[in-house]
């Protein structure tokens, strides 16, 4: 540890007096080694909504080295009010930082927390915080949420991409290129992938105020909203089954050598050098039963969460006997203060993740809400997707790979002085499961 004398006197205060102070007070046996650690908060940095819990760690403690502080400052600490699963739920007390104050609470599995982010571009937060150790606690089963319902495509034949998007994009030789950087790349970005006019029309659609929005949580996990399916102007509900549709199914097939529909040519006809592409214009309609004879090259047992295992996916097998390919998704809203964290639950599968980005004019990476990719238990980043205006990114993941969104911060606002009528943008957020 550090030698300097205030550090080390102040090391000692909290091991020893203060340490036998807490565990007479808490009536906790608290072990002599502490956790101790000095973190610097400023302008727009943030520690979002989490628990503490790790084996042993009892009380948590974090003492305020800070300037004259103001709750407009940001910087606070928000506790969460938790639900019946131990969620958490809503932020219910805001501790404002202030000079040579010291908090402490109990780590349990409802003892969450966040540090808001610091809106002052002047003072700096800084504090000294660690944990008190001592015998562990027995912790309820982790809760695992239901996912987004995931469903079969809705039968469209091609002309519905003839309607949506820009011609370039239908064109075979173009296709069989943008397969080639897909399948050795992994990703994707299609540039003005819809028709102009289009584009457009959603765009205008999404400033809508008739859209019912709800907040999707919970906040250790994410923070954003998504549109009430049901309250959609008609353009937009459109648009969604366009991404549910049979015709997309194939053309994304198309652009990424994915399995996403049973015509898409099998591993056999490409070995063959038979079309690279199933004709998405709708002329092709080989036997089906030569058609499918292969298995994907990924052999690994299916996990439970797997599409094989979801019951409704059982009775609609294509001829292969491998489960029907399928879709989830939802239209979300992004602006400050909104985010997605990588969590322990997150399910992992291969998948096809497609992201359609719309108000995102000007946007600054800067500002937060790109996509990150990062390798599981790393930190390493794989890929960022940036939103793009009328831009399609397409990311296929393995069972090694996390996503997050990263959080929105308070730099974002000088969005709205470019563009007064609209906070944030929205995307659409599809997943494909072969």
């Amino acid at each position: 540890g550090r030698q300097e004398p205030h550090v080390a006197a102040l090391r000692h205060a909290l091991c020893e007096e203060f340490r036998s102070w807490l565990s007479a007070v808490t009536q906790i046996e608290l072990e002599p080694t502490i956790d101790i650690s000095c973190a610097k908060y400023e302008y727009t940095d943030v520690l979002l909504c989490h628990d503490d819990e790790l084996e042993g760690r009892r009380i948590a403690f974090i003492l305020y080295l800070v300037p004259p502080w103001e709750k407009s400052d940001g910087g606070t600490l928000d506790l969460y009010s938790t639900d019946e699963h131990f969620q958490p739920q809503q932020i219910v007390k805001s501790l404002v930082p202030s000079w040579n104050t010291l908090v402490f609470f109990e780590v349990s599995p409802v003892s969450f927390h966040q540090v808001s982010e610091v809106l002052s571009e002047e003072k700096c937060r800084l504090s000294v915080s660690g944990w008190f150790h001592g015998p562990s606690v027995v912790r309820p089963a982790r809760h695992i949420e239901a996912p987004l319902p995931r469903g079969p495509h809705i039968p469209y034949d091609h002309e519905i991409l003839y309607e949506w998007i820009n011609l370039v994009y239908l064109d075979v030789d173009s296709q069989a290129q943008i397969q080639e950087e897909f399948e050795e790349r992994s990703e994707i970005l299609l540039k003005d992938f819809l028709k102009k006019e289009k584009y457009q029309l959603l765009c205008e659609a999404l400033e809508s105020k008739d859209i019912q929005w709800s907040s999707r949580g919970p906040a250790n996990k994410r923070l954003y909203e998504t549109a009430e399916e049901g309250s959609l102007p008609d353009i937009l509900k459109k648009f969604l089954e366009f991404l549910r549709s049979e015709a997309l199914f194939l053309l994304l097939s198309n652009f990424t050598g994915l399995k996403l529909h049973f015509l898409s040519p099998s591993d056999e006809d490409e070995d063959a050098g038979e079309g690279r592409a199933a004709d998405t214009a709708g002329h092709s309609s080989p036997n089906p039963n030569q058609e499918e004879t292969e298995k994907h090259a990924d052999n690994n047992p299916p996990q439970a969460d797997q599409p094989d295992n979801i019951p409704e996916a059982q009775d609609s097998q294509t001829q292969n006997g491998m489960g029907t390919p399928l879709c989830a998704g939802e239209l979300r809203h992004w602006a400050h203060r909104h985010y997605t964290l990588v969590h322990d639950a997150q399910a992992t599968e291969f998948a096809l993740d497609l992201l359609f980005f719309c108000g995102c004019k000007d946007w600054d990476p800067e500002y937060g809400g790109f996509t990150s990719y990062i390798a599981k238990g790393e930190d390493e980043e794989l890929l960022t997707v940036n939103p793009e205006d009328n831009c399609l990114a397409l990311v296929y993941r393995d069972r090694e790979t996390m996503k997050f969104v990263k959080y929105i911060n308070h730099r974002s606002l000088a969005h709205l002085n470019k563009h007064p009528n609209r906070t944030g943008f929205w995307d659409f957020s599809f997943v494909y499961y072969e």
